[in-house]
């Protein structure tokens, strides 16, 4: 397989010597330029000083813990995070995502895993999603066809997948790099009930993993779409099966103006 001969600086944060020598080699050994911190003041000096490219976390840090410097980093840039965690608590794995880890990985943890993970999200975030498509006539996957500009229009937001840049009502949207994927997800598939382990798949990437990532991910991007997070109109819950975007009736023509 070939690979991308500068895959990109990952900033590797762990007080444990050992977990951090380890991750750091696997992740050298694949091409990637990695840099080390041991504590959370030296993770925000050393992304300040050369702003990586991704970050692979451990949330129990000395003093300045995981998910002060991941909220830090996120006041100062997007920037990937993949969070370490010794802990089994699921609460704690929903904060990490809550406040924008774009995955975690439980120790023990394989290095080769991990590294994949790394590859996948990076991936994502240089190039986004492979294919768009708007609902609504035959044409390819999700039914449709994409507008000649690449950008999808729904229910007054806007997504650039191109440029990765989002609006809603003309209001940037701060997303994170798996919020997005996620909104755009959704946006090419408008009335589709969408299956947990589907978005798992495509938005992620994995034919496995905790389905709660996915919870956890609707539940923010609904914060940031919705006009009411807790009585949401785009975003539907399907039980037992997943979720679904409903785009307001009257939306269609305006979604497709221009196209010509």
């Amino acid at each position: 397989m070939q690979q991308n001969p500068t895959p990109g600086r990952v900033l590797v944060v762990d007080d444990d010597p050992t977990v951090a020598e380890v991750v750091a080699g696997y992740l050298d050994r694949a091409g990637y330029d990695v840099d080390r911190a041991a504590d959370g003041p030296e993770a925000l000096d050393r992304a300040a000083a050369r702003w990586p490219d991704l970050v692979v976390l451990d949330l129990m840090l000395p003093g300045m813990d995981g998910l002060q410097v991941c909220r830090t980093l996120r006041e100062r840039g997007p920037v990937p995070v993949i969070m370490l965690t010794a802990r089994g608590d699921e609460d704690d794995r929903i904060l990490g995502l809550e406040i924008g880890a774009d995955d975690y990985v439980t120790k023990p943890f394989s290095p080769r895993e991990l590294v994949l993970r790394v590859e996948s999200v990076l991936r994502r975030s240089r190039t986004g999603p492979r294919v768009v498509h708007l609902g609504g006539a035959p044409g390819g996957p999700g039914g449709g066809s994409a507008p000649r500009d690449g950008v999808l229009r729904h229910a007054g937001i806007t997504l650039d997948p191109a440029a990765r840049r989002a609006t809603r009502d003309g209001r940037e949207l701060a997303l994170t790099l798996r919020e997005f994927d996620l909104l755009a997800h959704l946006l090419r598939n408008p009335g589709v009930a969408c299956t947990r382990e589907e978005l798992m798949r495509d938005v992620w990437g994995w034919d496995f993993g905790d389905l709660s990532t996915v919870t956890v991910h609707v539940r923010r991007l609904r914060g940031k779409v919705e006009d009411d997070p807790g009585a949401p109109r785009l975003i539907q819950t399907v039980w037992g099966v997943g979720y679904r975007f409903d785009a307001p009736s009257g939306s269609a023509a305006a979604d497709h103006e221009g196209e010509g």
